[in-house]
């Protein structure tokens, strides 16, 4: 099977500064644009199916590539972004530092491992990522397309693909994963970056 895992397009909420996660918005004009050359790039590589995440910048996202591609999307609850900013979440950063100081210097420290007020836990998105992902793995298809989030991505690839390392998600990125029996391998990026 082979696997591309997609970060949606540039939002409002990006372009806004705000605390996004699992929040709903909408792309931008820029975010629209990158869809769709992300769907010409996408053309010519024998995607059965789309999984996405059932938030609006995900689905925006993916059905600009459904048109491009004429193929089906399912939409998967447990693709959603992480609830990574809990009581800041939809607030710009400027009213997060001002309403919720603590919280907001938790997350000024660590954007992955901290314990913000009402936010999912790393080991919570860590066991949610690892499930979904083994559960669409799992389906029948030959060539798949997943968008979704960054976050979600990021944890997937940091337990699973690449044992540790941090990954960067532009807009739009792609990363290319083939599964052959039960090994997984990461074999390419657009948009994308490993750290340590």
């Amino acid at each position: 099977m082979k696997i591309f895992l997609i970060r949606h397009g540039e939002t409002t909420g990006d372009v806004e500064d705000r605390f996004g996660g699992d929040y709903d918005d909408h792309l931008t004009e820029n975010g629209i644009l990158q869809s769709r050359a992300l769907a010409k790039k996408l053309q010519d590589k024998g995607i059965e199916i789309i999984f996405v995440s059932p938030r609006i910048r995900a689905k925006e996202t993916a059905e600009i590539v459904r048109r491009g591609l004429n193929i089906p999307i399912e939409v998967i609850e447990d693709l959603r972004e992480r609830n990574s900013y809990g009581v800041l979440t939809g607030l710009t950063k400027v009213e997060a530092k001002d309403k919720h100081p603590v919280d907001f210097e938790k997350i000024s420290k660590d954007k992955v491992y901290h314990d913000v007020t009402d936010s999912e836990s790393y080991d919570e998105i860590k066991q949610r990522a690892i499930n979904v992902f083994n559960e669409i793995l799992a389906k029948d298809y030959k060539t798949i397309a997943i968008i979704s989030h960054g976050g979600v991505i990021s944890t997937y690839v940091r337990e699973v693909l690449a044992k540790g390392k941090n990954v960067h998600l532009g807009d739009c990125a792609i990363l290319e994963v083939t599964k052959d029996d039960q090994n997984l391998a990461l074999n390419c990026f657009d948009k994308a970056e490993l750290k340590d």
